[in-house]
């Protein structure tokens, strides 16, 4: 039984036609004082386990996960396998300053006790998985961005956002079947002043392709992709795993001169063209 966080409706669907197995009904409710209620009102009593299928992009998203692991394990079922196919305060895997908390654990902690296992698509630090219990399970959905691509990209270079990320470049391009790759190079010339160039490759009329496993606001990565158009660029295509693309972030991107932007369905959004359920089924 695959049961679906509201944020994650398309993608839990998915699931379930690649898996095969029943889609449950969810209601999603609010009450007077603004208190969340999500439930399983019809679950199916003959499932061993229940896949809770949900994006954590906001605090009440998170809430509601909590609330659909306990509604499953109410009715009986016997394991509830938790899928996250974006973690939301991930990032914030340290204390940055004094006093302050590793959210990601907090939020990890939380999610544990109503979870037999957890599963976490490309997250932005693999240690994050740590701090589940058991450890969580981290889902490699970098191979999926290949497939929305262009069959003709012209002599094309995967540009990742600095060297630490260039495996995400690297299985991209691995899955698409050719191409080079290189990643920006970042000098901090003052407290406010970047320079952000490619390290190596020149890019001279071939087409790019900046991969990266999760855009925000699109900033830095505007700014990348206009450095590149200096440098007489062919073609540049965005892709990232979660594309979040807060507030303005893809006008920002497409003023840079970027031709395309394609995402997974771990964020469900407009430039969502590929989905992560195989990439999930196939460590379920």
């Amino acid at each position: 039984m695959i049961v679906s966080g509201s944020t994650s409706q398309g993608l839990a669907a998915a699931l379930a036609r690649e898996l095969e197995e029943p889609l449950a009904a969810v209601e999603y409710d609010r009450f007077p004082d603004g208190e969340l209620l999500a439930s399983v009102p019809d679950p199916d009593p003959e499932t061993d386990r229940a896949v809770v299928v949900a994006s954590t992009v906001s605090s009440d998203a998170h809430v509601e996960l909590l609330q659909l692991q306990d509604a499953v394990r109410e009715a009986g079922v016997g394991e509830v396998v938790t899928v996250l196919p974006y973690m939301g305060y991930g990032r914030q895997d340290k204390a940055f300053e004094a006093g302050q908390p590793i959210s990601a654990r907090a939020v990890a902690r939380a999610i544990s006790t109503g979870a037999d296992r957890v599963l976490t698509v490309t997250p932005h630090e693999e240690a994050i998985c740590e701090f589940f219990e058991p450890t969580a399970t981290s889902v490699d959905a970098g191979g999926r961005l290949a497939e929305p691509l262009p069959d003709d990209l012209a002599d094309p270079v995967f540009l990742s956002p600095d060297a630490g990320a260039i495996e995400l470049a690297e299985t991209v391009r691995d899955a698409y079947g050719t191409g080079e790759t290189d990643y920006f190079e970042k000098i901090r010339h003052s407290g406010t002043e970047v320079e952000i160039t490619p390290s190596d490759v020149d890019v001279t009329s071939r087409d790019v392709v900046v991969t990266d496993d999760i855009i925000a606001t699109g900033s830095t990565m505007s700014e990348a992709v206009g450095v590149l158009q200096d440098r007489n660029v062919g073609r540049v295509f965005v892709t990232c795993v979660h594309p979040l693309l807060v507030s303005n972030a893809v006008t920002k991107l497409s003023r840079a001169g970027v031709e395309s932007i394609y995402g997974t369905d771990t964020i469900e959004r407009a430039v969502s063209a590929v989905s992560v359920a195989p990439a999930i089924a196939a460590r379920l």
